[in-house]
């Protein structure tokens, strides 16, 4: 697949990015060399591999999860710049 001009500029117009003229011919030839290795890939025969979740294999190893002593409500609002009915008040972020 070929990525042209107007999909460069379309592309970046979603991403909000201002690209000067020599951006966009290196912006076009590195996605339409992306778009061919994935035409690639997507011809590998993969029917006899079987499905990766981790590469090396390695899991995890969490502790056990146990309840222990904390601070108190008290103790931890003590250093809050503003405090509502017990818990901390921050500025609002959604409208």
């Amino acid at each position: 697949m070929e990525i042209d001009r107007k999909m460069v500029e379309y592309v970046a117009e979603l991403a909000k990015l201002r690209l000067s003229e020599d951006e966009k011919e290196q912006m076009q030839q590195d996605l339409t060399k992306v778009l061919q290795y994935m035409d690639v890939l997507n011809g590998l025969d993969t029917a006899d591999v079987s499905p990766l979740t981790h590469v090396s294999g390695v899991e995890n190893v969490f502790r056990e999860d146990k309840a222990a002593a904390s601070f108190g409500r008290d103790k931890i609002l003590q250093n809050a710049i503003a405090v509502e009915d017990g818990c901390f008040k921050v500025p609002q972020t959604v409208e």
